[in-house]
């Protein structure tokens, strides 16, 4: 995952940003980056029509990159349409293409993203050279149903990008923990660095196995951290403790 300041409505600075940490991850043969919520232009709200017109050509250039380098890359940024601009989170696959995306469902009225985003309605599995993934967009990760509804799409990887504020980070950290555990797969979680006008972010991107195990934390600072994953330790965590055989579906659903 990589982690760094996001500049408010600066794009072509944040993606030389991006830029140079996708370099050194290719150097180091990784396979899979995950990038912090709306990473091109941050939360340049007044300015959103502008910065989704720039939508297009940087999914090309992240696809070009992803399939030149084998890399599949994730990572949320604004995306317009007929009924408005969406929080929308973009999985590119190793040969380039464009997985899937998911619109943010769960929007922030602490910061009125409600007023400015359109909410998405659907959620759903992305299926990808590496394996089955599900997406969330910070907030989200406070509504244990939507990590599950993944869980039951077949997820056994959750992809997280977000801009969490340092004063709820234990939260962050308790929260994503818990999806890990309770859904026993693994989660990749990208956070931002830095401040705006009113907050401060703690970074704190993490990959979390499915036993809850953290197997990279990218501390405080602007940079990414990279962890080695198994697949097969989410067949080995779910057969030693069935929860989903135990599962009382009968009762709650």
């Amino acid at each position: 995952m990589i982690q760094f300041d996001v500049l408010t409505g600066r794009v072509e600075e944040n993606l030389a940003i991006v830029s140079a940490y996708l370099e050194k991850m290719a150097a180091q043969g990784v396979q899979l980056a995950v990038l912090p919520e709306m990473f091109t232009c941050s939360f340049d709200n007044e300015n959103l029509n502008r910065h989704a017109q720039t939508t297009h050509d940087v999914i090309t250039w992240l696809s070009g990159f992803a399939k030149d380098n084998r890399m599949a890359l994730a990572g949320s940024l604004p995306v317009a349409d007929s009924a408005g601009i969406y929080n929308t989170m973009v999985v590119i696959d190793t040969d380039g293409s464009v997985a899937g995306n998911y619109q943010k469902i769960h929007l922030f009225r602490l910061t009125r993203e409600n007023d400015y985003y359109a909410p998405g309605n659907r959620i759903d599995t992305v299926q990808t050279g590496l394996g089955p993934v599900g997406l969330m967009i910070c907030y989200d990760i406070r509504f244990p149903e939507l990590s599950r509804s993944l869980y039951l799409k077949g997820a056994q990887i959750l992809l997280v990008s977000a801009q969490w504020p340092t004063p709820r980070v234990h939260h962050w950290q308790s929260l994503l923990t818990a999806r890990a555990i309770e859904n026993q797969l693994f989660v990749i979680a990208s956070n931002r660095t830095g401040a705006d006008s009113s907050l401060e972010f703690p970074g704190s991107s993490v990959i979390i196995d499915p036993f809850g195990d953290i197997l990279a934390d990218a501390g405080k600072e602007a940079g990414h951290a990279t962890a080695a994953i198994d697949l097969n330790r989410v067949e080995t965590a779910r057969n030693m403790i069935p929860c989903r055989t135990d599962r009382r579906s009968d009762i709650y659903g």
